[in-house]
């Protein structure tokens, strides 16, 4: 007698979120997780397959099964410490990780039904071990070799604990006062809470990983000084894309104008939407524009309406079907009450005698033939022109790398962009012991894309230290 097989349920467990009337006056997390029984039922849903299609779309390379199994059977503890082989960052990766175009996308389960919601167990699994205290890792005897990882984003902060584990003493250099990169001055507390964060990074230093905040490489040191001067091995470059790219429209210039990175700097690293307990204010007016259609563009719409803007719009210029942020961001932004303008561009931003934004001029497109990127390419409707009501304007459409590394590195190869050239394989530059990744190398990108290569990094830098 052949035995049956189980029920599967073909949708994901709900997971729990703040009501879009309370959150949008709060800077809470939104989402709020999975408890033990959703999560040992959501892992129930794994088909547990041998070939496990899910792991080939996760950049760090995750046992997947493995850990969703342990999961399954309220083994959180090994759960966590599997996904820990591979991952140092497991509370921050499944808050923000685009898992439905990564490991979610290639879930067996996913081709009939919902696919099995890796991520949320992973979170589940991350923030259990951080209520438990139950995390240990295994460290390998040291080396006696010294490596530098400039930057503290994820690339780094991977580079930096997984040479940790194997034995390398390992110094990371932050230009912030506090570390983390985009991770505590970009991703918004209502997203990605910053205890978190820094529980993560506190775990870094449990591993022995020194961090020197305050510390701009290029101004207190460059990369040969580090080398020759101060004895390290070899360098790691993390340094992300800080750069913000603006419009360069008439009246960007004026006041109320912000780019994104600075927006959200001062709200998220500098606490600006807890003033006057941290004296870090910024101004919101009335009504927001913000420009662009990434995560970043919705991060900086939802954060404006917690700041007290009456009206929140994301401006873009192709349809939503286009949009490139997550769409749980976008159903999030839209169900706080965030507007959309979308076939949208903004020809010139214009202000008053004092220099302060009274208004945006726009145009509107159509979409054309794919570009490069794929993507329907918008073409401008000719005398479309209309004038939009705002007094702020955020401008999210993109960053690129910070130039003072590469200025102050002879021999270091540089694209036209100003993004470092370094070998996707293993993450080597033409500078030899000098190697970069993440979003420095790739332009802005994912957190797991930027984990992804400082763990590639890590494993090239540790063939190196050892002649291999």
């Amino acid at each position: 007698m052949t035995e049956k097989k189980k029920a599967i349920n073909p949708q994901k467990n709900p997971m729990s979120v703040q009501d879009p009337a309370l959150r949008v006056k709060n800077f809470n997390e939104v989402a709020l997780g999975y408890n033990e029984a959703a999560v040992i039922a959501e892992a129930g849903r794994c088909l547990q397959c041998k070939n496990m299609p899910c792991r080939q779309g996760c950049p760090v390379d995750i046992d997947i099964s493995a850990f969703i199994k342990l999961a399954g059977e309220g083994d959180f503890a090994g759960a966590a410490k599997k996904i820990k082989e591979k991952n140092a960052l497991p509370g921050v990766c499944g808050r923000v990780c685009p898992q439905e175009n990564q490991c979610e996308k290639y879930c067996t389960l996913g081709k009939k039904h919902e696919p099995v919601a890796i991520g949320r167990i992973e979170r589940f699994c991350a923030d259990w071990e951080m209520a438990n205290g139950t995390g240990s890792q295994e460290v390998a005897p040291p080396t006696g070799k010294k490596v530098a990882v400039v930057g503290s984003g994820p690339a780094g902060l991977t580079c930096a604990a997984d040479l940790a584990k194997l034995g390398h003493r390992v110094t990371i250099f932050e230009a912030l006062h506090i570390p983390g990169g985009v991770l505590m001055y970009g991703i918004p507390e209502f997203r990605l809470p910053k205890a978190i964060v820094q529980a993560e990074i506190d775990n870094l230093k449990k591993l022995g990983v020194e961090i020197q905040v305050n510390s701009v490489v290029g101004r207190f040191a460059t990369i040969d000084e580090l080398m020759q001067e101060e004895g390290f091995d070899a360098v790691f470059i993390g340094t992300g894309a800080g750069l913000p790219h603006f419009m360069r429209i008439p009246g960007e210039n004026a006041c109320g104008v912000y780019s994104a990175n600075e927006f959200l700097t001062r709200t998220n690293l500098m606490k600006a939407y807890l003033f006057p307990d941290f004296d870090t204010p910024i101004r919101v007016g009335r009504k927001v524009a913000v420009l662009g259609g990434g995560n970043v563009a919705m991060d900086a719409a939802r954060t404006a309406l917690r700041l007290g803007a009456e009206e929140s719009w994301i401006v873009y210029r192709r349809s939503k079907v286009e949009m490139p942020a997550r769409q749980e961001e976008v159903s999030h932004a839209e169900e706080e009450g965030v507007r959309f303008k979308f076939l949208t561009s903004p020809t010139r931003i214009l202000y008053n005698d004092d220099y302060w934004v009274t208004a945006m001029e726009c145009l509107q497109y159509e979409l054309g033939e794919p570009d490069e990127s794929g993507r329907r390419r918008p073409v401008p409707i000719k005398g479309s022109e209309f004038i939009l009501d705002v007094d702020t304007v955020v401008v999210a459409i993109g960053q690129g790398p910070n130039p003072l590394v590469p200025r102050t590195t002879k021999g270091l190869a540089c694209t036209k962009r100003g993004n470092i050239v370094a070998e996707t394989e293993t993450g080597a530059t033409s500078k030899p012991g000098v190697f970069a990744g993440g979003d420095v190398v790739t332009g802005a990108a994912t957190v797991i894309l930027a984990m992804g290569a400082g763990r590639t990094a890590a494993n090239s830098i540790h063939n190196y230290l050892t002649g291999k």
